[in-house]
């Protein structure tokens, strides 16, 4: 994505972009991601900070909220849907930071963490899955 200095994506685009990486996972995996909700936000809020026992809001960009597919039952109704949150500064922040990739990589490789979550991995198996593929 070409940028004109001085000007981030607005939380529409940084939306536009996260459901552009959707639309591309495969369709073994979109199918079971219908009812998941995906919201961009600036940043996390402090009860999610607190919780995940983070201080510095720049250290979350992303967050599944949700029960994985695993431990779904027909037993659990009223449940509130899944949901998926990327946190735009500290994911622009990251950007900046690295230097070495495009804003559409960054913001793919944060959802698809999320949606791992969704799926029941672990960020261990996903690190692991991710060192395999390079």
């Amino acid at each position: 994505m070409t940028r004109i200095f001085g000007i981030a994506p607005g939380l529409e685009e940084m939306e536009t972009l996260a459901r552009a990486a959707l639309a591309h996972l495969p369709e073994q995996f979109a199918a079971h991601l219908g009812h998941v909700v995906l919201s961009v936000e600036d940043f996390a809020d402090e009860t999610l900070l607190r919780e995940m026992e983070i201080e510095d809001p720049f250290e979350l960009t992303g967050v599944y909220e949700g029960l994985p597919l695993h431990l779904k039952s027909i037993d659990r109704s009223g449940d509130m849907p899944d949901r998926i949150r990327l946190f735009r500064m500290p994911i622009l922040s990251e950007w900046i930071d690295r230097g070495d990739e495009t804003l559409e990589h960054l913001i793919a490789h944060v959802l698809i963490h999320e949606v791992g979550h969704h799926f029941g991995l672990s960020d261990e198996t996903m690190h692991l899955l991710e060192e395999e593929a390079r």
